[in-house]
Order: structure tokens, then C-alpha cells, then sequence
């Protein structure tokens, strides 16, 4: 991280490291689900028994190259001046992981990062309802659930119009506590990594709802892909409690 403080300012960290270690992240967890599904591996831990085709997973990483690169990267530019207004910062020194007295006034990245999981659980939650609603679900929504069999990559495969409405979700958390640029890559990963999972068509012995009560995962998620339009319920995107 002192390598690129030194060499990169913090506008190019902010954008341009943020889209790039997003697309990292999100392939390389992405990926592997449809070597999975194609290969037949781990079968048994599939939940569904369908398989989509050779036509269909191109189709969506043509269109989520198009989407992230036309969409997601305008707005990560965009949206640094704000984050710089409110406080977040690339420098030395770095925040503190856990709460500790003597770093009173230190941002803390645990308490944020759990902040982030529940305020964007919430603000999801209600954005997704509002999408599964007639004309939203026909006009915007319906391009998420044309993968009915979800794997990894279909996790951001959306309208452009969505990425944008439920993206807000993701990034109010950081937006109003302006946290250091290593918080908001670590929330960035894990949220990404989580939404790849919820969608990954999965559910292995290892996975975190089999440990987790409050969490969803693939199976929970799944459910929501495999009944349509309005009646689906499970909109959540980590935790199950807004839904009860």
C-alpha cells in the first residue's frame, strides 16, 4: 500500500484502483462457478439441476464488460470529489482495525464495515422491493432475472438503470462516513465476494448461512431467481431479517 501512495495519487487510487481491483475480485470469484457448472464438478452441491448455456454465460460477460467499463467506471470518477468532501483519504497514517481507547478519533474498520453490511442490507432490501413492482420489474428488473439458473457473474449482469438504483446501496455507507481508502476497498471486496456467492447456484458444507443464522447465501438468493416477477420475496442481499 506505501508503494501506491507514493505513486499514484489519490484520485487514480480512488478510481481507476477501485474499478480495477473491482473487476479483480469479481472475475477471478466469478469465474470459476462457470468452469463448474460446465465441467459438472461438485454437482451434488448444485441447487439447481438446470444448467444454462455456452450461448448464455458469454452473453453475460459480453454484457457486464460493456456495462462495467460504460457504467461502473464513469461513476467510480464521478463520485471521488464527493468521497473527497467527506473525509476519505488514501495517506498514512492507516485506520485503526479494532477500537481502541488510545485511537479515540481514528476511523475503526471493523465498526465500519459492519455499518456498511446493514445499512446496505436495508437500503437494498427496500430498492429490490420497489423493482419487483409491475412496471419497474418489466422495464428494468426483468433483465436480472433472465438467469432464472444464477451463477457468479449474473450477480451484477443488470440494467443500466439498476446497476445505478441499487448500486446507491453499496456506496451510501462509505459516502456519508468518508472512510479511508483501504476501508472502502476491503467493503468493496467483501461486498463484491458476497454478492458472488449469493448468486453462485451453490451450496456447499463450507458456506457461511450453514454458520451464520442471520446470513442468506446462494440458496436463500436462489430462490428469489427461481420464483418470478412479483411474488418471490428473499429480496434481501445479505441478511434474511428484513424479509421475516
Amino acid at each position: 500500500m506505501q508503494y501506491l501512495i507514493t505513486h499514484f495519487s489519490d484520485f487514480q487510487l480512488a478510481s481507476l484502483g477501485s474499478f480495477f481491483l473491482h473487476e479483480s475480485v469479481f472475475f477471478l470469484s466469478g469465474l470459476p462457478f462457470i468452469y463448474l457448472e460446465r465441467a459438472g464438478l461438485l454437482s451434488k452441491y448444485k441447487i439447481q439441476t438446470k444448467n444454462n448455456s455456452l450461448a448464455a454465460q458469454e452473453k453475460c460477460i459480453t454484457r457486464l464488460l460493456l456495462y462495467h467499463i460504460g457504467v461502473n467506471l464513469p461513476l467510480m470518477i464521478a463520485s471521488y470529489p464527493f468521497f473527497r468532501f467527506m473525509g476519505m483519504k488514501s495517506s498514512l497514517p492507516f485506520p485503526s482495525w479494532y477500537f481502541q481507547l488510545e485511537l479515540v478519533g481514528r476511523k475503526v474498520v471493523l465498526s465500519q464495515i459492519i455499518f456498511y453490511f446493514i445499512l446496505e442490507d436495508f437500503v437494498f432490501y427496500w430498492g429490490h422491493r420497489i423493482l419487483h413492482t409491475k412496471w419497474l420489474y418489466k422495464h428494468v428488473h426483468s433483465v436480472h432475472h433472465e438467469y432464472a439458473t444464477p451463477f457468479g457473474l449474473t450477480s451484477e449482469y443488470a440494467h443500466p438503470a439498476e446497476i445505478l438504483f441499487l448500486g446507491f446501496a453499496t456506496i451510501i455507507g462509505p459516502a456519508i462516513t468518508g472512510p479511508h481508502l483501504i476501508t472502502l476497498w476491503l467493503w468493496m471486496t467483501l461486498r463484491v465476494l458476497e454478492t458472488v456467492e449469493a448468486h453462485c447456484g451453490y451450496h456447499f458444507p463450507w458456506s457461511l448461512s450453514n454458520f451464520l443464522p442471520l446470513y442468506g447465501g446462494a440458496d436463500f438468493h436462489d430462490y428469489h431467481h427461481r420464483l418470478l416477477y412479483t411474488k418471490s420475496g428473499n429480496y434481501s442481499s445479505t441478511f434474511v431479517y428484513m424479509d421475516w
